[in-house]
């Protein structure tokens, strides 16, 4: 696995590199429904994943009130934390990450997730150490807005020109897009793949074993 393009690849975590679609989108209809709300589909609830949690919330919830944005945050953390243990990473992650990390690629993650939250999947995940740096909303601007990507190419000193974005919705590539890097979408997550592919990226994988495909002899 040469390097030819890229010397920085950064991953989307819920739906790219862990499989937690269903489990958000089930939080999100559920502290929906504890306040009396109406409650999304499952297209609506997956569709903001990869947004940071306020700004989620209030798409997915419009009807309400924003003094009452706490209130719903604080049930989708119940709803969330009651099950995350249950989440776990697609299979062939891990094996995908060590391969990058060893033949030399900066690894970073960009997410929805606080920092709490992601701090805790990475130790539960055991994947700490595999990263040069993340970027959570609850620190910067969220998707897809370009600050995550700017501040990790900064942070660990590389060209945005060969940086690559991999992530499963149109936030992160329109988040790509933004911050004039490119980008590589996943149709195993929250978005389809029809979505991702109107955004242009350079592949939009099936699977992650077809995304390790790419990787090797692309990247």
């Amino acid at each position: 696995m040469a390097r030819e393009q890229f010397d920085l690849i950064v991953f989307d975590w819920d739906g790219t590199l862990m499989d937690s679609t269903a489990h958000i989108t089930r939080s999100i209809q559920a502290s929906c429904r504890d306040l009396g709300l109406p409650v999304p589909g499952d297209e609506a609830a997956s569709y903001v994943i990869g947004l940071g949690l306020r700004e989620a919330l209030s798409i997915a919830a419009p009807t309400l009130d924003p003094a009452d944005y706490p209130r719903l945050v604080e049930r989708y953390r119940v709803h969330y934390l009651l099950n995350e243990q249950k989440t776990e990473l697609f299979v062939g992650v891990r094996e995908m990450l060590a391969e990058l990390r060893e033949v030399g690629y900066l690894l970073a993650v960009a997410t929805g997730k606080s920092r709490v939250g992601l701090n805790r999947a990475l130790d539960e995940a055991r994947l700490t150490s595999l990263f040069d740096g993340t970027r959570c909303a609850d620190e910067t601007f969220s998707k897809p807005h370009p600050a995550m990507l700017h501040e990790l190419t900064r942070e660990l000193g590389q060209d945005p020109a060969r940086t690559l974005m991999i992530g499963d919705t149109t936030h992160d590539l329109q988040m790509a897009i933004n911050a004039g890097m490119a980008g590589v979408g996943v149709a195993y997550g929250a978005h389809a793949s029809g979505s991702l592919e109107a955004l242009s990226p350079r592949y939009v994988a099936p699977d992650v074993a077809a995304l390790a495909a790419w990787l090797r002899e692309h990247a």
